[in-house]
C-alpha cells in the first residue's frame, strides 16, 4: 500500500490526540515517540527506568511517560487526557493522549476538540472493536481534519501484510458509514518501535512513511471559520437556574437566533445568548472561547457536541 506524503512548510505546529480501546498501546505508542525522537529529558528517562525496574521489567515501560497520574500507575490504565509537548527539526508538536476505557470515552472529546489530526490505534490481533467504531464517530463528528488508523502490535501476528490489510478493510467499511473524510492507515510495533520513529526492516511490504513522518509532513491549517459549526461542551455552569454551556468553539460559527442540535441526544434548541470573554456577542467565530445558553431546559453535559447541522452520533 502506498501512501503519498504532501509537505506542508505553512505550518510549524501540529496538535494531534491519541484513542483507542483498552490495552490497544495509545500510551506505550507516545512514550515510543517521545523516547526515540529524543524528546524525553534525562532526568524523566532515569524515572521511568526505576519504576520499571521495581517492577521487574527488563526494560523501560515508555508507557509510564504519559500515565502520569498516580491513579494511573497503580491502575495501569489511563484516566484522564495526558499531555505532552515536542519538538523536531521540522515541527513542533501538543499531542493528548486519551483514556481507551468506556466509561472515560468523553474524555476523547477533549483531546480532539482541537486536535489537527486523530490516532487510532487497533490491536491487530483483534482488529476493530465497537470502542473503534466510538473513536472513529467522534472523530467524525469533531471533523478532525487527518485520522491515521495505526495498527499496532503487528510484531505479534508475525507482521504480515494480510492482517494489516483485513483491518484496514474493516475499519474503511466503517468509516463510510461516519462520512470520515479519509484515513492514512500505518502498521507499527509501538513495543518495538516498528514504524514509529523509523521505517521498519520487518514489514518491507509496506512502502508508506514512519508515523512520526507522517506527522512531520501532514499538511493541516484549514480554515475552521468556513466549516460547519461544532461546539463541544466542557463545562456548564448553573446559575439562578439558568445553564451556560462554556467551552470552544472548534469550527463555523454560532449566532443568537440559531437553531442547534445537541448529540448524542438529538434533542434541539434555539441559541438565546453567547458571552465571548464577559460579554454578549451575537456572534462567535471559532477557535472563540464561549458560553451559551439555549431557550429550552435540555440534557446538556459535558462532551455532548452542540451542531447547527444533523450529525452522526457514535454508538
Amino acid at each position: 500500500m502506498t501512501v503519498t506524503v504532501i509537505s506542508s512548510g505553512a505550518v510549524d505546529t501540529l496538535r494531534f490526540a491519541t484513542a483507542g480501546s483498552v490495552d490497544d498501546g495509545k500510551s506505550t505508542l507516545v512514550g515510543r515517540l517521545l523516547h526515540d525522537s529524543k524528546s524525553v529529558l534525562t532526568d524523566q528517562l532515569e524515572a521511568v527506568e526505576r519504576v520499571s525496574a521495581s517492577r521487574g521489567q527488563d526494560a523501560p515501560d515508555l508507557a509510564l511517560l504519559t500515565d502520569g497520574l498516580r491513579a494511573e500507575r497503580e491502575q495501569g490504565i489511563t484516566i484522564d487526557v495526558a499531555y505532552r509537548y515536542f519538538v523536531t527539526p521540522r515541527r513542533r508538536f501538543i499531542l493528548a493522549d486519551t483514556p481507551g476505557h468506556v466509561q472515560y470515552t468523553r474524555n476523547m472529546v477533549t483531546g480532539a476538540s482541537t486536535a489537527d489530526l486523530a490516532i487510532i490505534l487497533v490491536d491487530a490481533r483483534h482488529g476493530v472493536v465497537e470502542q473503534t467504531h466510538r473513536h472513529a464517530a467522534v472523530a467524525a463528528l469533531l471533523r478532525v481534519p487527518h485520522v491515521v488508523l495505526a495498527v499496532n502490535k503487528m510484531d505479534l501476528v508475525g507482521y504480515e501484510e494480510t492482517e494489516f490489510e483485513r483491518i484496514v478493510e474493516d475499519f474503511a467499511g466503517h468509516a463510510a458509514e461516519l462520512d470520515l473524510p479519509g484515513f492514512t492507515p500505518i502498521p507499527v510495533s509501538a513495543l518495538c518501535g516498528d514504524n514509529v520513529v523509523e521505517r521498519s526492516a520487518h514489514m518491507g511490504w509496506y512502502e508508506g512513511p514512519a508515523l512520526l513522518e507522517f506527522l512531520e509532513t501532514v499538511p493541516v491549517g484549514s480554515d475552521a471559520s468556513t466549516a460547519p459549526a461544532r461546539f463541544p461542551v466542557q463545562y456548564v455552569i448553573r446559575h439562578d437556574e439558568v445553564r451556560h454551556y462554556a467551552g470552544q468553539l472548534v469550527s463555523g460559527e454560532l449566532r443568537v437566533g440559531d437553531r442547534v442540535t445537541v448529540h448524542p441526544s438529538g434533542e434541539t434548541s434555539e441559541i438565546v445568548g453567547i458571552d465571548v470573554l464577559g460579554e454578549d456577542a451575537d456572534t462567535a467565530y471559532a477557535p472563540q472561547s464561549l458560553t451559551l445558553r439555549l431557550a429550552d431546559a435540555r440534557d446538556v453535559a459535558r462532551g455532548d457536541m452542540i451542531s447547527t447541522d444533523a450529525l452522526k452520533s457514535p454508538a
